[in-house]
């Protein structure tokens, strides 16, 4: 099924710059990056974040060299191997855990480990041909959500058995969908441009109702936006973006756009998938191979 897309008001455009040069918020910060080799992706995990590593020389997210890997991080604690470099992730992105199943955005496809039998052959959810960047994964009761950012499309899959995932099916197309996250039955979309050629068309969206989705722009800035979470206390929209590089937080009743000032001896490069967790912010630097970390 496919769902409309509506377009911008000038209105909404006007909102967002004018919020863009009010004050922003400096929070002090620690990086990680020990163990971690172009890291697109965190995720909550046991009191810290599992991090999706590339593992390759060279930074490429369309890479099908199997070199990829996962790795928890806690506060405290020396950086732990979850997913060893088996030869089945080659460009983690994000992930996904149900049951204790770890779900994995990878290069056409979305790759499954049983974390508690560990050491045995993952499930491999192949996407149709051409649906390359697998993105993001999101879940509503036992249906899972999962971005592809080339080719505009939103697919979702049955996991109401996650030792038996349902194939993806087309559920909506938006342009450049990366990011996503849903609460109180409505989903927030982070759009990137996959050909890096930013448009109108890039801004952070809203589909109200799964059931009938309309995706509909709510903040309507153009970016290359990747990463989205929700603040611990769900009044805000944490949103990384490409270009600038940086990260900025929604109030998601009025609207107003905050920049979060980050000092940094090397600025962010490419902010990626970030987390919400504890009252903790990780937001992984994918070119810099670190994460960076904050409390809200």
């Amino acid at each position: 099924m496919k769902g409309k897309l509506l377009f911008a008001t000038a209105s909404a455009a006007i909102l967002m710059l004018a919020a863009c040069g009010q004050q922003t918020t400096k929070a002090p910060v620690t990086t990680v990056g020990e163990g971690l080799r172009f890291c697109e992706s965190t995720y909550p995990y046991e009191g810290g974040v599992l991090i999706a590593n590339f593992g390759t020389e060279e930074l490429n997210p369309l890479n099908g060299e199997g070199k990829g890997y996962i790795v928890r991080y806690k506060a405290g604690e020396a950086p732990k191997v979850v997913i060893p470099a088996d030869g089945n992730l080659s460009a983690p992105k994000s992930m996904f855990l149900r049951d204790g199943r770890l779900f994995v955005c990878d290069v056409n496809k979305v790759v499954v480990y049983d974390l508690n039998q560990p050491g045995t052959a993952p499930q491999v959810i192949s996407f149709p041909e051409g649906e390359l960047f697998v993105n993001d994964l999101a879940a509503d009761g036992d249906v899972l959500y999962a971005s592809v950012t080339n080719t505009g499309r939103i697919f979702r899959l049955d996991i109401s058995d996650p030792a038996a995932v349902g194939a993806p099916e087309p559920w909506l197309e938006i342009p450049g969908p990366n990011g996503l996250v849903i609460r109180d039955g409505a989903m927030f979309v982070a759009s990137y441009p996959a050909d890096g050629q930013t448009t109108d068309a890039h801004v952070i969206y809203r589909i109200a109702d799964l059931s009938n989705p309309v995706a509909e722009p709510f903040v309507a800035l153009p970016g290359q936006y990747d990463g989205i979470a929700f603040s611990g206390d769900g009044k805000l929209l944490y949103v990384t973006n490409w270009s600038p590089a940086g990260l900025s937080r929604i109030d998601l009743a009025t609207r107003a756009v905050e920049p979060v000032a980050i000092e940094l001896e090397q600025p962010l490069a490419g902010p990626a998938d970030m987390t919400v967790a504890d009252g903790v912010v990780y937001v992984p630097d994918l070119p810099n191979s670190r994460v960076v970390v904050f409390a809200e």
